[in-house]
């Protein structure tokens, strides 16, 4: 429908997964796991991130909450590294009590008087998850705090103009990590893509979308196109690697997987 696939009533785009999206969605880019990191939201279909202006602990805990934990610590003055492009959010004022960011009392969407010094970020702490749902399912992959259920390795993009691009992430044992770009095809783009909610992908080698930092978690990535997780493809193992970041494969995702009822609405 249109509430999922172009957004809620505040206009968010969902960027091409057809489950229900509620206020604005929510990453943590540049943190050493899934519990911190830069936040940045997404909306008209671009992801940015938030000045760190009035931000603080009722904030924190706003995102952490929106991501499955129970709390969090603010951070400021790009803790977690500087992102780029647009700045959506500054001078938030949340109660924390509320769903999303966007609930919070701000200047406006993109509205701000900001630099990219200034990004906020987030450490989060605790689960309202149960064990089961916080610690992986039967594969034994954190869900990095969401209490929804997780099949195979979740897959983010980071630095892409918008939700359809950008560089390929995954999540293992708690922490996100890049996958080198050896063998790197459209096989492999189009599982990725259709994992996120899209129909296929282009796939793009060379940081084509940045370097990453950090873990490489999968190289030799070797798909047939019909799987449902970069884990289910061949590849040489998690965290076995001959690569640098300069070798972070990226995709960018074309259609979508959604019925035209929750396509177009």
């Amino acid at each position: 429908t249109d509430g999922q696939q172009n957004g809620d009533e505040t206009g968010i785009d969902c960027g091409g997964s057809c489950t229900a999206c509620t206020g604005s969605q929510i990453r943590l880019v540049g943190g050493a796991n899934a519990l911190s990191g830069r936040v940045e939201v997404l909306h008209s279909g671009q992801w940015g991130t938030v000045c760190d202006d009035d931000w603080d602990a009722s904030d924190a805990s706003v995102v952490c909450r929106v991501l499955g934990f129970s709390g969090g610590v603010a951070h400021s003055t790009a803790h977690f590294g500087q992102g780029s492009g647009q700045i959506w959010l500054d001078d938030v004022l949340c109660t924390g009590s509320e769903t999303s960011l966007d609930a919070c009392r701000h200047a406006g969407w993109g509205v701000h008087n900001c630099g990219h010094n200034e990004d906020a970020g987030v450490t989060c702490q605790g689960s309202t998850c149960t064990d089961g749902q916080q610690n992986g399912d039967e594969t034994g992959i954190d869900c990095g705090g969401s209490c929804t259920a997780c099949t195979g390795s979740q897959i983010r993009l980071v630095g892409g103009a918008n939700a359809l691009s950008g560089r390929v992430e995954v999540l293992h044992s708690g922490q996100w990590g890049t996958v080198c770009d050896d063998d790197w095809d459209a096989s492999d783009a189009s599982v990725v893509c259709r994992v996120l909610g899209f129909s296929g992908g282009v796939a793009h080698s060379t940081a084509h979308f940045g370097q990453g930092s950090g873990q490489i978690w999968l190289d030799d990535v070797l798909c047939t196109g019909s799987e449902t997780s970069l884990d289910a493809c061949r590849h040489a193992g998690w965290g076995v690697h001959n690569c640098g970041h300069n070798e972070d494969a990226g995709v960018t995702c074309q259609g979508s997987t959604c019925t035209d009822g929750q396509q177009n609405g």
